[in-house]
């Protein structure tokens, strides 16, 4: 579980992880990973369930190093794979330890990767299966990460949340209709949910890209790629693309909303207040909120920092 050597030069190290890997003790465990992570000067999110862990953070790479090795002694998991990539700033403005019922919501408590999940690929083997006419491809994300980028020829679920998921599958698909079926996610945590749940469907079989997108992106060369757009990531980067080079794509910190050139070029948008989506709805002492948000985070920027507040 070394850090890459791309990460070491980099100016902030970032890393996305899971492992579904029977978790006790959860308040205990998650004030010992709280205090590990600031001691070292860690951001980002950790997610803690009786299931296992889930998390991206950020820091000088030596400090995320000593994070996950904590992490690892300290749940008993052992090694478990890590994607690393770099920011130029920090993607996390304050760090998240939180106790969840999932590390990854899709609402069926009969689910269980730990005791069954479906074939993994490797990215080498990806495009081979993916060309294979009897393979059903399928997008196991939400359709606004969908809209960003996805592989040629794949099933749109067309989602809202991860928990419509089994519903799609019950409607529209059949296991003695679609024999073979791929799958593939951003990091392939939400992979091993759904194959699960899909192999206890009656689906025989069940394949998913491991490692996910990013470990496709990073691995396979854009010439030899059926990856097309760019890859949503929960982290202020937006979206990364092949070598996991950050994508020039922006959200609207009032909606949420993803916003192309024509929007960014639009009279509704304001720089961290508003979009033409929201420009309308939001009241005056929103933007006026928004406003002073903005002007902190210019300021913190211009001390080569980063403003901390909340996030509207």
């Amino acid at each position: 579980m070394a850090l890459l050597m791309t990460a070491e030069r980099a100016p902030i190290a970032v890393a996305a992880f899971y492992r579904f890997h029977r978790l006790a003790a959860l308040p205990v465990l998650r004030g010992a990973l709280q205090e590990l992570c600031e001691v070292n000067g860690v951001r980002g999110i950790l997610l803690l369930a009786p299931e296992g862990f889930n998390g991206t953070l950020a820091g000088e790479a030596r400090a995320l190093e000593l994070v996950l090795a904590g992490l690892s002694a300290y749940t008993g998991a052992g090694s478990f794979d890590v994607k690393f990539s770099s920011a130029s700033t920090p993607p996390f403005r304050r760090l998240k330890v939180r106790i969840k019922k999932e590390i990854v919501t899709i609402g069926d408590p009969s689910v269980d990767p730990v005791a069954s999940v479906g074939t993994y690929i490797e990215p080498q083997d990806w495009n081979a299966l993916i060309a294979d006419p009897e393979v059903l491809l399928i997008d196991t994300r939400n359709a606004f990460e969908v809209a960003i980028g996805t592989f040629d020829g794949a099933l749109n679920p067309s989602t809202r949340t991860f928990g419509e998921f089994p519903a799609y599958v019950r409607k529209t698909l059949d296991p003695a209709k679609h024999r073979k079926v791929a799958m593939f996610c951003t990091g392939g945590i939400r992979c091993e949910k759904a194959s699960s749940f899909m192999l206890a469907q009656g689906f025989q079989e069940v394949f998913h890209l491991k490692g996910g997108i990013m470990n496709y992106l990073e691995t396979i060369p854009e010439a030899q790629s059926r990856w097309s757009g760019g890859c949503f990531v929960f982290d202020e980067r937006v979206a990364v693309g092949h070598g996991l080079e950050v994508q020039p794509l922006r959200f609207c910190l009032s909606c949420n909303t993803l916003l192309d050139a024509t929007a960014l070029a639009s009279p509704g948008h304001e720089q961290g207040v508003s979009c033409p989506a929201c420009v309308t709805t939001l009241s005056d002492k929103q933007k006026s909120s928004a406003r002073e948000r903005q002007r902190q985070v210019e300021l913190a920027a211009k001390r080569g920092g980063q403003h901390l507040g909340p996030r509207g």
